[in-house]
């Protein structure tokens, strides 16, 4: 079972909190046996600490997006308002008055839900299943894109409604569509821990757009949805030594 660690300034912090924190464990409880059931979750992380979006990003973190984990925590907030804010920050300061695209992404995020966090956690969750060959410990590389995108895609296709899910697809493809230009000029390959220090968020969170654009590409065009097949032919790749580019293997380069 993981602890639960609530890391706030104040008790009314912290009450403030308690409500979302109660649902969003509820919902745990059911995709952590369908990730022990279907994906080979064997250990889990010893515990979750709840925390605001601001101490996750200046007193637990340098990298600024407030859910991470690593081998024994899950940090994250639990907040739907601080999660609204963070995504709407992504627009990277666009002019919403002028752009419908971008006033329409910015009237999906400000209708997110306690749903839409749930997946936040939940992909920090995946990251726990035996089927990634990676350490926590170890510089990730090359295949980076793959974790992050599989960790994505299977939280959200996993646990959103098929309506809400088509919708975030088409959001993070007019993302992609928008930054991609100005940011993304690189190999999904290229995707790795050195990709947190830029100072724009949009180019930060790219990499989790594209990659995750190419993971559903893979499963639901590729695969006809069969998640197992992907993961099959990651782990031969992994086995016969990573010997060429993974976007390459999967023929995913144009991603």
């Amino acid at each position: 079972m993981m602890k639960q660690i609530y890391a706030f300034e104040s008790i009314p912090d912290y009450e403030n909190y308690k409500d979302e924190i109660d649902l969003l464990n509820k919902k745990l409880k059911t995709y952590k046996e369908l990730l022990i059931n279907q994906f080979e979750l064997i250990e889990l992380p010893k515990s979750i600490v709840w925390t605001s979006s601001k101490n996750a990003i200046t007193v637990f973190s340098q990298v600024p997006v407030p859910a991470y984990t690593n081998r024994e925590t899950i940090y994250m907030s639990p907040s739907v308002s601080e999660w609204k804010a963070f995504y709407l920050s992504q627009l990277d300061g666009e002019e919403l008055e002028h752009n419908d695209e971008i006033q329409y992404i910015n009237n999906y995020f400000q209708s997110l839900t306690i749903d839409d966090v749930f997946c936040i956690l939940a992909h920090e969750l995946t990251h726990h299943i035996e089927l990634f060959p990676d350490e926590f410990e170890e510089e990730r590389h090359n295949s980076i894109w793959f974790e992050e995108g599989m960790c994505e895609y299977l939280s959200q296709r996993m646990t959103l409604t098929e309506h809400r899910y088509t919708e975030l697809r088409k959001i993070k493809n007019l993302m992609i569509k928008i930054f991609k230009p100005k940011y993304g000029d690189f190999s999904l390959d290229d995707f790795g821990i050195g990709s947190y220090n830029q100072t724009s968020l949009a180019s930060i969170m790219l990499n989790y757009w594209r990659s995750t654009a190419a993971i559903h590409f893979l499963v639901e065009c590729r695969n006809e949805g069969d998640v197992k097949k992907v993961f099959s032919k990651y782990e031969e790749w992994h086995e016969k030594g990573r010997q060429q580019p993974l976007t390459e293997y999967f023929g995913v380069e144009k991603f």
